[in-house]
């Protein structure tokens, strides 16, 4: 029985243990059809002509996690951002851990999508945000069919959330092969504030397939920072898809850092409802091995008066792969669009591979739009030159890198987290950078 299959079969037994007078399951059984009429992506599709994902179907995956695995916090310490004050929703396995989560539903709620999902209190919230902005695509639809338990954050008007609020999925390897399909819904209701870090990390070399949904709603002159770390094992796969809805004068911004995994596959979509929004995209990879990064980007501007900045930088050795396939679609009303695209790449080593493709498509005639990707090496002058003042090429090689990638970390609001991800950049390095940010 191959992955599409199982899945198929397993959603039968998914609905056995729901509700089924619940709105959401004609919206889970029309997801299901969907999956099943189109079946895993493949490389015959334009937006997967670089990424293929069949090394990692071929695994037989558990879809449901056979039972709950407690994990000590001090074995899991290092992956959450330890040094602030910060809410904490926790997953082991798909399932929610209440030992290693500090929740909240005071002035917001910071909780479960499970009790989100099968509540009454939050059931005008479901109905007007769950699954509205997220497309028909095989895999958001094979995760809407099997949504049950994730994060979910709701910041009412005007409320400013105090402090950071962590999402962590850690898988444990207590199975041969998990597939886990987490969904996050967000909504930052007009005026409210939020920052939120996600991570999902495996403990052990078993097998992880994690087909990731999250809608984000930004209300009018609302703000959310969303910071996503990916420096998972090579075992590890990861599908992210986020939808994110925006009204006029709010801002947005998606850092994606990715520095691990076998294959990550990161769809980013941004839809602008009004005027006055301002976008932003950016991410570092730095990669290695045979590892593989692919971002796929989309901000289309619906409205006059609106900005969008993507800056995505990669560093690539070894046979890694980067691709980046990033769209700007203008329609013909939004007048006065600022839109800004920049996809630039370090080759280390002559076996890495990089894909890169930044797309404008414009129907407006008053605005102003530029895009460019480059691929290269370090620049062989500036490294002489460091080695000249005395600094080793092993330690200038990592100065240029760093230097190549900081324009993107200035932008990081939380000071400890831009500290973290600096630490990370300098290990994936493999020096000390010998400063502080």
């Amino acid at each position: 029985m191959d992955l599409k299959e199982k899945l198929l079969s397993s959603y039968l037994a998914f609905e056995e243990t729901l509700d089924l007078d619940n709105d959401i399951h004609d919206i889970r059984n029309n997801a299901i059809k969907y999956f099943e009429d189109t079946g895993f992506p493949n490389k015959k599709l334009e937006a997967w002509k670089y990424t293929s994902l069949n090394s990692i179907l071929k695994e037989d995956y558990s879809i449901f996690p056979k039972q709950s695995s407690a994990i000590d916090y001090k074995e899991v310490k290092q992956y959450f951002v330890y040094d602030i004050d910060s809410y904490q929703i926790v997953f082991i396995d798909g399932i929610y851990s209440s030992h290693l989560s500090k929740t909240t539903h005071d002035k917001f709620d910071a909780c479960l999508m499970s009790s989100a999902l099968n509540s009454s209190k939050y059931n005008k919230v479901i109905q007007k945000y769950f699954n509205k902005i997220a497309p028909k695509d095989s895999l958001t639809a094979l995760n809407t069919a099997f949504s049950k338990e994730g994060a979910y954050i709701y910041i009412p008007k005007n409320v400013v959330a105090e402090k950071p609020i962590q999402i962590l999925n850690f898988s444990t390897g207590n199975e041969h092969a998990l597939m886990l399909q987490p969904r996050n819904l967000i909504v930052v209701e007009d005026g409210a504030q939020v920052q939120i870090i996600e991570r999902h990390q495996s403990l052990t070399d078993n097998a992880v397939f994690t087909n990731s949904v999250t809608e984000i709603y930004a209300g009018k002159n609302a703000q959310a920072d969303y910071y996503k770390i990916q420096s998972d094992k090579i075992s590890s796969s990861l599908i992210d898809n986020t939808f994110i809805s925006q009204e006029r004068d709010s801002e947005v911004s998606v850092h994606t850092f990715s520095f691990g995994g076998k294959i990550t596959r990161n769809n980013l979509n941004f839809y602008q409802n009004g005027s006055g929004i301002n976008s932003i995209l950016k991410g570092v990879t730095i990669i290695e091995g045979k590892q593989h990064v692919d971002h796929n980007t989309l901000v289309h501007h619906r409205q006059p008066h609106c900005e969008s900045h993507q800056d995505y930088k990669g560093i690539f050795a070894d046979k890694a792969t980067g691709v980046f396939n990033g769209k700007v679609f203008v329609d013909k009303i939004a007048q006065k669009t600022d839109a800004y695209q920049s996809n630039n790449n370090i080759v280390i080593d002559d076996g890495a591979t990089i894909n890169t493709k930044p797309q404008l498509e414009i129907f407006a005639d008053d605005v102003k739009c530029s895009h460019g990707c480059t691929i290269g090496q370090l620049d062989e002058e500036a490294l002489f030159y460091m080695q000249s003042r005395g600094i080793p090429k092993k330690e200038a090689r990592a100065l240029l890198m760093y230097a190549f990638a900081n324009n993107v970390l200035t932008s990081v609001k939380i000071p400890e987290l831009k500290t973290r991800i600096t630490n990370e950049i300098a290990d994936k390095i493999g020096v000390q950078l010998g400063f502080d940010l």
